[in-house]
């Protein structure tokens, strides 16, 4: 996709990976349009970057059921969604509170599908979009204290890569996002807990999975989104284990080759 006059809503845009998504957005010559609770922050970085401003808290039902339409209501036609907001809570599963696991469940999973469903009608009538979905690494292999956080990110690479094969032969590319550790205020919530904080350090010193800034992987998605490219990693040596994990999808693709993806 060319990007250049092209809209692109960002979730989660006030800071860390979404600031760096908007900025690389911009730099590319799309108008962006930023989402996230926090106005004044948005707002900011909306007139840096010569687009809008949209304040919303995605884990309040009515905002997040209406925020397409307000969106475009406000600004104009979406032709690119990313969803990059996400919320990770550190320790045990079973001494979380309910309510803290049902909001890495709805903000990190819930919204990113539902925004994908209000979108796609919008994007077929127009003839085209894109939308770009930030997973994560720790959906393939998780560390100590992330148990919601990896299932969500689990459920949302794989729900994902089941929406790009419906939407096979429409005008609309899928892209997901899989990183490792980027560092944000999100990757210093989970060193605050230390077996979390272990793990990672071991994980840095052997280069399994060294760290991405930010900036690199807002560049890279851009990339993605203008090749089409169905799956954005970072580091690269993650190569494999995305490999390992597209198998089983691959051979199901060939099984089912001439079957209709839709109704």
């Amino acid at each position: 996709m060319e990007l250049l006059g092209k809209r692109v809503l960002i979730t989660g845009a006030s800071r860390g990976i979404g600031r760096s998504l908007a900025t690389a957005f911009a730099g590319a010559g799309a108008t962006v349009a930023l989402v996230a609770r926090d106005r004044a922050a948005i707002q900011s970085l909306a007139a840096e970057l010569g687009g809008t401003a949209h304040p919303a808290d995605l884990l309040d039902v009515e905002q997040l059921r209406r925020l397409v339409h307000h969106v475009e209501d406000e600004a104009g036609a979406i032709d690119v969604v990313v969803n990059n907001a996400g919320l990770a809570h550190e320790g045990p599963l079973w001494e979380s509170a309910a309510e803290k696991i049902d909001d890495q469940i709805r903000l990190n999973l819930t919204a990113p599908l539902e925004l994908c469903r209000q979108a796609i009608p919008r994007m077929l009538r127009r003839g085209g979009g894109h939308l770009v979905n930030v997973a994560s690494l720790a959906a393939l292999a998780s560390v100590p204290g992330m148990t919601a956080y990896a299932a969500t990110k689990a459920g949302l690479a794989h729900g994902t890569a089941a929406l790009r094969d419906e939407l096979k032969g429409l005008p609309i590319g899928v892209t997901t996002v899989m990183v490792g550790g980027v560092p944000t205020d999100l990757l210093a919530t989970g060193e605050s807990y230390g077996p979390f904080q272990k793990s990672f350090q071991r994980l840095r010193r052997i280069q399994l999975v060294p760290d991405t800034a930010p900036d690199d992987l807002a560049r890279a998605v851009v990339r993605g989104v203008e090749r089409s490219t169905r799956t954005v990693y970072l580091p690269r040596r993650a190569a494999p284990f995305v490999a390992l994990v597209e198998a089983p999808r691959t051979i199901v693709h060939l099984a089912l080759a001439g079957v209709p993806s839709r109704a």
